[in-house]
């Protein structure tokens, strides 16, 4: 299914930084109409000018209903529905608690559910639309000491892929991204008890090698292709291919990281099984 004609009418969550505020950017200069949500009770300074805001909680089914009822009312349907909000989390299964569990499920997986779940009918209604769910290449690939954030995205990859065989009858397309790291501020939404974690996976996404700009030019392109998947860098795709090819390879690259970490921990290294 090509894209309609004209300007296309798109929301995106969690548009004030990072991924979502780079492809609020690029819809807003190439015509179409945008509305950017987050968190902020007021327009944030970051919001790119041309787009509208609107205040939404992605664990708040009140907020995911008056979007629902602003878009209605101000449009008349929509065409692309990005669900981009999400925290970064990281720990041992042992050391990560269960509050942050909790909180990692009601963001990062949660929520993209509450949104397809609320505008759903609408586009039904249409017989036309476009759900784009942001992951990670996490949801693909569940290297160790990741296990709340990689449960997550991965649920995520599941809910694209089942919504994308269940909703095609009614010419909706869905989309699941899964980009490596990139920089951003998502290291900010760090929380928890494994702090030791939490500062490799700073390291990752700041020092990466692309940014939100870069990444967000591609996967605009792959939303104008349709793609299913959506992959955004060549380590992405080799470790997914890898993993679904090579699977030998992906499992000792995984047990060499979970020796790594291990060690990190201070494990005495004659007591590791590998």
């Amino acid at each position: 299914m090509t894209p309609p004609p004209g300007p296309r009418r798109a929301l995106v969550t969690g548009g004030a930084s990072g991924l979502g505020r780079a492809l609020v950017a690029l819809l807003v200069a190439r015509g179409d109409r945008v509305i950017a949500a987050d968190l902020a009770p007021e327009r944030p300074d970051s919001i790119p000018a041309g787009a509208d805001y609107l205040t939404l909680d992605v664990r708040s089914q009140q907020d995911w209903d008056a979007a629902l009822a602003h878009v209605r009312e101000t449009w008349g349907g929509l065409d692309l529905l990005v669900n981009n909000a999400g925290v970064a989390t990281g720990g041992r299964i042992e050391i990560e608690a269960m509050a942050d569990w909790e909180r990692v499920v009601d963001i990062n997986l949660l929520g993209p559910a509450r949104g397809c779940h609320t505008f759903t009918p609408l586009l039904k209604e249409q017989r036309s639309g476009h759900i784009v769910n942001v992951a990670s290449l996490a949801g693909l690939v569940h290297g160790p000491g990741m296990s709340s954030y990689n449960a997550t995205k991965a649920g995520v990859v599941a809910l694209s892929e089942t919504l994308g065989f269940e909703l095609k009858p009614w010419g909706i397309d869905v989309s699941v991204v899964c980009p490596a790291f990139f920089r951003t501020n998502l290291h900010q939404s760090f929380a928890g008890k494994d702090t030791a974690m939490q500062e490799a996976g700073v390291r990752l996404i700041t020092q990466a090698g692309v940014g939100a700009d870069d990444v967000a030019r591609i996967v605009l392109d792959g939303i104008d292709r349709r793609k299913p998947i959506i992959l955004t860098d060549r380590m992405g795709r080799q470790a997914y291919f890898g993993k679904r090819f090579a699977r030998p390879l992906y499992d000792r690259m995984m047990n060499g990281q979970a020796d790594k970490l291990a060690r990190r921990a201070g494990a005495d290294p004659s007591e590791l099984t590998r």
